[in-house]
């Protein structure tokens, strides 16, 4: 499947397509701050941060054109339905208006779709009475394709607004050849979100050409720049 078969022409300003995203455990408020100034001087479309410093990042990005997205259930999607439906609650009370939420990658290899499409449609219908969007990261690295497949359609039925390849904790990120999948698979409506391991402005250019909307990545200061960026994981 080639990349081409997608978008023809990949755009010039790359920011507005990256989440600037910080996932460390270990990252201080003061890392946080210094990531929402950076998403504000650049132009990101939004920060990713974890559940904890939601309410920080919205205080930084409040009245801004950045958005504050977190994770849920993160990094293996084996929290129960219920504590995920409760940690998008909060993420969403303290001021984040995109949620990235993990599926349950073993529940899904077990072939128990209903069940993982109805965990899908649970956490989208609370973010969208918000106002907020989902993505859905089904860790496509531990994935055959079939199993991306399913998934992709599992999210798309269930209302989601963006399938995500990876949580950048996994064994493997994002790929061309996974995002070409997922953007034939979800069809030109749905979002595509693209993160893991994407490092250069080549990169970006080359998920984009493949059929990604979006673009979660770490180091997206050296991405716009050429500069060594801030941040690790991604």
């Amino acid at each position: 499947m080639g990349s081409t078969d997608h978008i023809a022409e990949v755009p010039a300003d790359l920011a507005r397509y990256i989440d600037h995203t910080l996932l460390d455990p270990a990252a201080t408020r003061a890392d946080i701050d210094l990531l929402c100034a950076e998403a504000k001087r650049y132009g990101f479309a939004a920060v990713c941060v974890n559940p904890a410093w939601v309410r920080r990042a919205y205080e930084n990005l409040g009245g801004t054109e950045v958005a504050v997205a977190s994770v849920i259930g993160f990094p293996l999607g084996a929290a129960t339905t219920e504590v995920k439906v409760l940690e998008t609650r909060r993420a969403l009370r303290d001021g984040a208006r995109e949620i990235d939420m993990v599926i349950n990658v073993g529940r899904l290899k077990s072939g128990m779709h209903e069940w993982v499409g109805d965990e899908i449609r649970k956490i989208a219908e609370v973010c969208h009475a918000a106002g907020a969007i989902t993505k859905v990261i089904i860790e496509t690295s531990l994935l055959t394709d079939d199993e991306k497949v399913v998934a992709c359609r599992l999210a798309r039925d269930a209302k989601a607004d963006m399938v995500k390849t990876s949580t950048g904790w996994g064994s493997g990120g994002a790929t061309v050849a996974d995002v070409a999948l997922m953007r034939a698979t979800v069809g030109p409506e749905m979002g595509v979100k693209a993160s893991g391991g994407i490092r250069t402005a080549e990169d970006v250019q080359d998920m984009i050409a493949a059929g990604a909307t979006r673009i979660g990545a770490s180091a997206g200061v050296k991405i716009v720049t050429g500069e060594k960026g801030a941040h690790g994981n991604d």
